[in-house]
C-alpha cells in the first residue's frame, strides 16, 4: 500500500472554486466513509481549511487510486469533476509526506508560517480516528507532521516569516501592506468588536482582538451557549479580561450598527451578512466599517467592497495580499527539517514494513525449538528438571544467534530506499504463513492506534 493526496488549495486554485468545494462537517464525515468503500484505499483522512481541501489515502493502486479520490472529491464537493480537475494536485509517496510536512510548518499556507494549520491537521486526523478510517499509516504520518509542524516553530523563526491569517487581515485591515510595518494595536485600540462564529478560528480571532486593545468584544453563534462559553474565557481575569458578551443571530443586524470591527468565520452555507444588512447598518453609522471574512464559503457578501464606509477584508484579497509578502530567510532552515524529517519518516516506515515478518519467523523459531524439546523429552525421559532447562535454554540460544545477524541486518537494509523486498525475500526464504504475518501486522496496528488516540 502507498501514499496518495489529491487535493487543491488557494494555490492551484482560484477563491471561487474553493469557495464552492468547500465540505461540511458531516460531508467530510461522508466523504471518508466512501473513501474506504472505494476499492483502491484502505484507509483516510480530509484536511479541509479556509484555504485547503486535501484527501489522504494508503492506496494500493496510483492511477486507479487518483481516479477514485478525484471523483469522490466532485462528488462530495458539488464541482464538476470536469471542472474540479484542472486545479486538483497529487502527491504520492515520498513526495506526500513532503508535502503534508511542509503544510504543517506554514510553508504551503496563505500566510507563511501561521501556526493555526497544526490544529486543523491535529483535528483532520481526530476525525479519522473517530470515524476509524485513519490507519496506521495515516496515524503514523500525521502524528509526524505534528512533531515536524513544532520543530520547525520552535527551532526556527519561521513565525516571523508571517502571521496568523487573523492578524494578517487586520494588518489589511488598518491599511498595511503585510509586512509587520502597521500598527494594528494602535489601530485597534478602544474600538468595539463584533465575532462572528465560535469556533476554532473565531475563537483565534477573539483572543487576537482581545490582545490588540479592543474595548468590547460580542460573540454571535448559532449555538448561544458556546458564544457564551468564549465570552465569559475572555472576560476572564485569567484571559484577556476585556469586557465580552454573547448575543443570538438574530441579533447581528443590531450589533452592525455598533461595532467597528467585525470579524465573520462560521460554517454556514451562505451568506450570514449580505449587501442589504451592511447597507442598512451603514446607515445608522457615523464611522467606518471594517469587515474581516475568514470563512470559506464566504459569510459576507462581496457586495460590501462597493459600500460606502465600510473596508472588507476576505480570504480573496488576503491571498492577493500575501502573494507580496516578503519570505524570512527562516524558511530555507525549514525547508531542510522537512527534507531530512521525509527521509527519516521514509526510513521508519520501511523498517516497520519488515517487522512484522521478522516477529513471526521469530515466532515460528520459537515454535520449532518447543517442538524439538519435546520431542527430546519423548525419547530421554529420564531427564531432570536441570538437565531439561539446560538443553531447552542451549537450543534457544544456538537458534537467537543464526537468527540475529539476518534479522538485524535485514531491517538495516529494509529501511533504505527499494527496501520493501526483503520482507518478501525473508517470507519466501523460510516458507513463513503469510496469514501468520498478517495477524502480528493487525496486533500492531490496534496497538498504535490505542497509542495514538492518546495522544491527540
Amino acid at each position: 500500500m502507498s501514499l496518495l493526496v489529491v487535493g487543491l488549495s488557494h494555490r492551484s486554485a482560484p477563491v471561487s472554486i474553493l469557495e464552492r468545494a468547500s465540505l461540511s462537517a458531516d460531508t467530510q464525515a461522508k466523504l471518508l466513509q466512501d473513501t474506504l468503500a472505494a476499492e483502491p484505499a484502505a484507509e483516510g483522512t480530509v484536511l479541509a481549511t479556509c484555504n485547503r481541501i486535501e484527501l489522504y489515502a494508503d492506496v494500493d493502486k496510483f492511477h486507479a487510486g487518483v481516479a477514485e479520490l478525484s471523483t469522490l472529491l466532485a462528488q462530495h464537493s458539488g464541482v464538476g469533476l470536469d471542472e474540479l480537475t484542472p486545479y486538483l494536485y497529487v502527491h504520492y509517496e515520498d513526495r506526500a509526506v513532503h508535502h503534508l510536512f511542509s503544510v504543517a510548518c506554514g510553508l504551503d499556507s496563505m500566510v507563511v508560517g501561521e501556526g493555526q494549520i497544526l490544529g486543523q491537521i491535529k483535528d483532520a486526523l481526530a476525525l479519522g480516528q473517530d470515524l476509524h478510517t485513519a490507519g496506521r499509516l495515516l496515524n503514523d504520518l500525521f502524528q509526524q507532521a505534528l512533531r515536524v509542524g513544532k520543530r520547525a516553530h520552535s527551532e526556527t523563526g519561521i513565525d516571523r516569516a508571517g502571521q496568523s491569517l487573523v492578524t494578517f487581515g487586520l494588518e489589511q485591515l488598518a491599511g498595511g501592506d503585510g509586512t509587520g510595518g502597521t500598527d494594528v494595536e494602535a489601530w485597534a485600540k478602544g474600538k468595539k468588536a463584533l465575532v462572528i462564529g465560535a469556533g476554532s478560528m473565531s475563537s483565534l480571532a477573539a483572543a487576537t482582538l482581545a490582545r490588540s486593545g479592543v474595548s468590547e468584544i460580542v460573540v454571535a453563534n448559532r449555538t448561544l451557549a458556546r458564544a457564551e462559553r468564549l465570552a465569559q474565557i475572555l472576560g476572564e481575569p485569567g484571559g484577556s479580561g476585556v469586557a465580552a458578551r454573547a448575543v443570538e443571530m438574530v441579533a447581528v443586524g443590531d450589533e452592525l450598527t455598533r461595532a467597528d470591527i467585525v470579524i465573520s468565520c462560521t460554517g454556514a452555507t451562505g451568506l450570514v451578512l449580505t449587501g442589504e444588512n451592511i447597507e442598512a447598518a451603514v446607515r445608522h453609522r457615523r464611522t467606518p466599517l471594517a469587515l474581516l471574512d475568514l470563512a470559506m464559503p464566504r459569510d459576507i457578501d462581496a457586495a460590501a467592497h462597493r459600500t460606502p464606509g465600510v473596508r472588507l477584508v476576505d480570504i480573496e484579497s488576503l491571498a492577493e495580499a500575501s502573494a507580496d509578502a516578503p519570505m524570512a530567510a527562516d524558511v530555507d532552515q525549514v525547508r531542510g527539517i522537512v527534507s531530512d524529517e521525509v527521509a527519516a519518516f521514509g526510513a521508519a516506515q520501511r523498517a516497520a514494513h519488515i517487522t512484522p515478518t521478522v516477529v513471526a519467523l521469530r515466532t515460528m523459531a520459537a515454535d520449532v525449538v518447543a517442538n524439538e524439546v519435546a520431542r527430546l523429552e519423548g525419547r530421554l525421559p529420564g531427564l531432570d528438571d536441570k538437565q531439561r532447562a539446560e538443553i531447552t535454554q542451549t537450543v534457544r540460544r544456538v537458534v537467537d544467534k543464526l537468527l540475529h545477524a539476518p534479522t538485524v541486518r535485514v531491517k538495516q537494509l529494509a529501511s533504505e530506499p527499494g527496501g520493501a523486498g526483503y520482507a518478501d525475500a525473508l517470507r519466501t526464504l523460510f516458507d513463513l504463513d503469510p496469514e501468520t504475518v498478517a495477524s502480528v501486522s493487525r496486533a500492531d496496528l490496534n496497538d498504535a492506534d490505542v497509542k495514538n488516540r492518546g495522544r491527540v
